[in-house]
């Protein structure tokens, strides 16, 4: 075994890893960056990059659709082949990684591929992290290994999906579904959290037969509840079976593909079963038991400088970002708590603010834009809640904008200190409207004052003000 010393390494090089290992290697640090996968992770091989690029070809086709009755005659034909060539070419190049390694290595980082596993320290405190029969000695171990694709233990799940392999086989996660050249006939998609309503909604408007399955009370149930009522309705109305509050009981090969049979007894059948239910953490087999970590934690817990913590104390010397910190698995929230980080290391202030504006979208047609708290969530913190709430299509812009102009923006205010504590915007561009509401979150700006902004006229956001004033009534 050979052993080098560095004064960094980074477990996992997703968006967080890459960018902490990256600044702090041209930063004048020796660093050691470390992953079994593609050096930057899910987000632009298999998720938000290459989904958005499938939700943007779907977007085209959408609008195509609705020139009749506003300007015109369109007649569509959707083929899915330029995109998958595009996610190929542009995105993934072909899903490899080797430009981002030599942009690290370029910075002054070494790269080892490999799964790291911690192994423990020294007599001297320093970590050690072995690689294949590779040994390595670091100051310090930030932790970055993300999360990955999970199967739900669904009867006769884990074996269809064993049976075939990639795109060709009868079982999807996300990372086929971006993998794919055609959309396929018909598709079950098991779960309906953002990432299964954008592709179900992607592939449905290429062609495709879609049910999605959602075992809880309705989809996207981490927004309010007007979101998910708004996007089932438009869902159903593009021809999408929506099923709420009822799972999958089995799944077995079928002659079209897959039959699921759900819980109420019903089965449901199609070509592909795209499993879009949930993540699982990459911390299993990381060794977290050799540095005194519970080797089953879901989550690492970490404070403001991203130190981990455990029994409520820190664990010298082992950092975490990303997905695994459980504070949102998204990339954006990785970059953050990366730029945090990097600072912390190198000794510089750093950018800490608090997760109370946490904004996300989901990439739907209507687009969902979140930040802060719930209606439900602020009142079950006991807050004295007011909100308000207007449709899209009662702004100038919104009633121009004609089909396609489903949502709202709804705002949550707590009244005894009079600042938002939550808002979500619901239609066209709902993720860009999102930026203003993310600022008066964050910032805790005062209601009375976002009553006295100009709001440019005719634009959507102006029904922010009107959702403002909404508050007042």
């Amino acid at each position: 075994m050979t052993s080098t010393e560095f004064d960094v390494i980074v477990l996992g090089l997703g968006p967080g890893g890459e960018e902490v290992a990256g600044k702090v290697a041209d930063a004048g640090q020796s660093v050691l960056g470390v992953d079994p996968g593609l050096v930057g992770g899910e987000c632009p091989y298999y998720g938000c990059i290459p989904s958005k690029m499938i939700l943007r070809g779907a977007e085209l086709l959408a609008e195509a659709r609705r020139v009749d009755g506003m300007s015109g005659h369109a007649t569509v034909e959707p083929d899915f082949a330029p995109v998958g060539a595009r996610i190929r070419a542009e995105a993934t190049d072909n899903w490899n990684d080797r430009v981002a390694v030599e942009r690290f290595e370029g910075l002054g980082g070494t790269f080892a591929r490999g799964a790291g596993r911690l192994a423990g320290r020294d007599d001297d405190g320093w970590l050690r992290v072995h690689v294949a029969d590779d040994s390595y000695r670091a100051r310090r171990v930030v932790i970055a290994t993300g999360t990955a694709p999970a199967l739900p233990p669904i009867e006769g799940l884990a074996e269809l999906r064993a049976s075939g392999d990639g795109v060709d086989g009868p079982v999807w996660t996300n990372r086929e579904a971006v993998k794919a050249t055609a959309a396929p006939a018909s598709l079950i998609v098991l779960g309906g959290g953002a990432m299964g309503c954008e592709l179900a909604q992607g592939f449905a408007r290429f062609g495709s037969q879609v049910t999605i399955i959602e075992a809880a009370a309705r989809i996207l149930l981490p927004e309010e509840p007007e979101v998910s009522k708004v996007v089932a309705e438009v869902l159903r109305r593009e021809g999408l079976d929506v099923r709420q509050g009822v799972g999958g009981r089995s799944v077995a090969a079928g002659a079209d593909g897959v039959v699921v049979t759900l819980a109420d007894g019903a089965t449901v059948t199609a070509e592909k079963l795209l499993v879009a239910a949930g993540r699982k953490p990459n911390l299993a087999d990381i060794g977290l038991e050799t540095v005194g970590l519970d080797p089953k934690a879901r989550v690492l817990e970490v404070d403001e400088h991203m130190q981990v913590r455990y029994d409520n104390a820190p664990v010298e010397d082992i950092f975490a970002v990303g997905d695994i910190t459980g504070r949102g698995a998204f990339t954006h929230v990785a970059y953050w708590q990366a730029g945090v980080l990097t600072a912390h290391l190198l000794g510089r202030d750093e950018p800490f603010g608090g997760y109370h504006g946490l904004a996300w979208a989901t990439f739907t047609d209507p687009e969902v834009g979140r930040v802060g708290m719930s209606e439900e969530q602020a009142r079950g913190k006991g807050i004295q809640v007011r909100t308000g709430s207007v449709p899209i299509s009662s702004s100038t812009r919104g009633w121009i904008h004609g089909p396609g102009h489903d949502g709202f923006v709804k705002l949550v205010e707590d009244t005894e200190r009079g600042v938002l504590v939550g808002a979500t915007v619901v239609g066209p561009y709902g993720g860009e409207l999102l930026g203003l509401l993310t600022l008066a979150v964050h910032a805790e700006v005062p209601v009375a004052t976002l009553a006295t902004m100009h709001y440019a006229f005719p634009t959507l956001h102006r029904a922010v003000l009107a959702a403002v004033t909404a508050l007042k009534a």
